[in-house]
């Protein structure tokens, strides 16, 4: 399974406890440092089967700062999947990959079902 995580989340690190704790091997991989591509977004948006706007870090000051509140509903898939490209800190996460399984955010009950 790969983690795609940012280190100093508190989220990620609540999600890389509950990977350890239930002993399910991860490949952790740091979103700011290997942020990723249009096509993997692209992949992991189809197969996530959740709306775009999930993949976007509300929460942060980059999405803020940038106004994307009131942006992204002007914007088509394709515009918001290369600005998500753009830098690992406006993506939700972390990210959760195992097969055709893909989870954004950390909600213990989902990571429950689906990753155990």
């Amino acid at each position: 399974m790969q983690f795609i995580c940012y280190p100093k989340c508190t989220t990620c690190v609540k999600a890389r406890k509950w990977l350890e704790e239930n002993k399910i091997p991860f490949e952790e991989r740091n979103i700011k440092e290997n942020n990723p591509a249009y096509e993997e977004l692209s992949a992991l948006y189809k197969k996530s089967g959740l709306p775009l706007r999930k993949f976007f870090n509300t929460s942060g000051m980059l999405y803020r700062e940038m106004d994307l509140k009131n942006k992204l509903g002007n914007m088509s898939e394709e515009e918001m999947l290369r600005l998500l490209a753009t830098d690992g800190m406006l993506v939700k996460r972390p990210i959760a990959v195992d097969g055709d399984t893909v989870l954004v955010g950390f909600k213990e009950k989902d990571w429950e079902r689906l990753l155990k």
